[in-house]
Parts: structure tokens; sequence; C-alpha cells
């Protein structure tokens, strides 16, 4: 099914029709092993946001993949300044999505996953109040926890002066969440790389110029530049592209 703002892919090979939703799934589709992968939306320039929020660089096409990939995930991770900033709600499927994942075995929806070594977090958000699934919350050993947080999800310490992520990720793994997706902010996606935890970066380029200001999509300490190699390039019908690369 295709609505909307037709996308279309232009590499590796031209498309001669607009690709509905089970042709992106199949695109994007799950890996055969553990698999971090984080989706960003920037500027021509660079930028992560626009008037202090990523919605404003994001469409309709990226909305679009941006809820597939979370119906392929078996867990979202995100950082808890992100949550905050960008608002975010209890982590919820449509119907047509939930039925895809029923017919691959998948729970009905995935998992949130909040990192925060603070725990500056209130449990009464609907994100965890009304969450279907518990959440899992990644912080630090000696993180002190608001009242009623560890009512409403599952606080995971690992590392001490900081989160460590390798660990944090080892245990979701523990779990069963295989195929992690994030979100950001640009700290966490830093943390990251520099852990050399990435394997894929799915990023949509707006047809627009931010001007000075706006931070880029990765933030933090400085690490090793990571090579990923491109997979395809998705293109809509109102400029916007959609890259995705992996590693080899």
């Amino acid at each position: 099914m295709s609505v909307g703002i037709p996308i279309d892919r232009i590499w590796p090979a031209a498309t001669s029709e607009p690709l509905d939703d089970a042709a992106l799934t199949a695109l994007y589709g799950r890996a055969e092993q553990p698999h971090l992968r984080v989706n960003f939306v920037s500027s021509l320039d660079g930028a992560v946001a626009l008037g202090g929020y990523s919605a404003g660089l994001s469409g309709e096409p990226d909305k679009r993949v941006f809820g597939l990939l979370r119906m392929l995930c078996d867990a979202l991770v995100v950082a808890a300044g992100t949550l905050r900033h960008e608002g975010y709600r209890a982590l919820r499927l449509d119907e047509r999505r939930r039925a895809w994942r029923r017919e691959q075995g998948l729970p009905e929806y995935p998992t949130l996953v909040v990192v925060s070594g603070g725990l500056d977090l209130d449990p009464t958000q609907p994100v965890f109040a009304d969450a279907p699934v518990r959440p899992v919350v990644l912080t630090r050993a000696d993180a002190v926890p608001p009242a009623g947080l560890a009512e409403v999800a599952d606080l995971v310490r690992c590392g001490a002066d900081r989160v460590d992520l390798a660990a944090g990720l080892a245990e979701l793994r523990r779990r069963g969440l295989d195929q992690l997706l994030c979100e950001g902010g640009p700290q966490l996606f830093g943390a990251l790389t520099g852990a050399d935890l990435v394997d894929e970066l799915c990023l949509t380029v707006a047809p627009l110029l931010a001007g000075p200001g706006p931070g880029r999509i990765t933030a933090g300490e400085t690490s090793p530049p990571r090579s990923l190699a491109l997979r395809h390039v998705l293109a809509a019908g109102d400029g916007v592209l959609m890259l995705r690369y992996a590693r080899d």
C-alpha cells in the first residue's frame, strides 16, 4: 500500500513504480544477526533541528519510513533528553503494523529503551504510564530513581560514572531484543559511534538550508572515523533523499 507523496528508489537500481509499504519493508528489513540501526533527519547543511525540533525537518515520506522502522525493530532506544524535549508518547503502532509483527512471530509492540545517566524522568509521563510494553531504562550504578519509576519500568544498571552502552546493549540482547532502532539524540549517537556499536545509519536529508545555529546529528567526545557502505538511495517527490548506510 502506497499513500501520499510517492517514494522511489533511485540507486542501486531505479524503480519504475513508487515503492509501497511492502517494498519499503523489504528494502529496510530485519538483519540476520544482532543489529543497531540509527535513524536521523538533517537539513542540507547538516542541522539536526529546525526551530529547536527535528519535526521541523521531517515531512510525510520521512514519517512514513520512520513508522516502518519502528515496526521492524525489537526495541526503540532513545536518550532521556530527547524523550523529554521531543515529547515522546507511549510507543504504539496501528493495527496494520501490529498485524505484520504478529505474522512475523514478533510481539505486537517494540520495547521502549531509555538511556538516562541521572534518571531525571517522570514516571507519570504517558511514555511510561501508558506504555503497552514495560519500558527499560539503562542507567549508571549510583543513579537514584524518582519515586514510582521502578513500578513502570525495568532499571538496568550498567557502568559506574556513566552508562556503559556496550553492557546495556548486551543486556537488551540477553532479553531477546536483537534488532535495535536508535532515534537519538546527538549525544547518544556520538557515544554509540565512539563505542563502535552502530551497524547502520538511515539518514533523511531535507531539501532546505537551516543556516547557522543548530547542532549536527552527532555530538560528544571525538572518536575514530567509522566506515559504512551505501545500501540504497530513495527519493520523494518533494526533493527529500533517504539514504541507508550499513557495515559491510
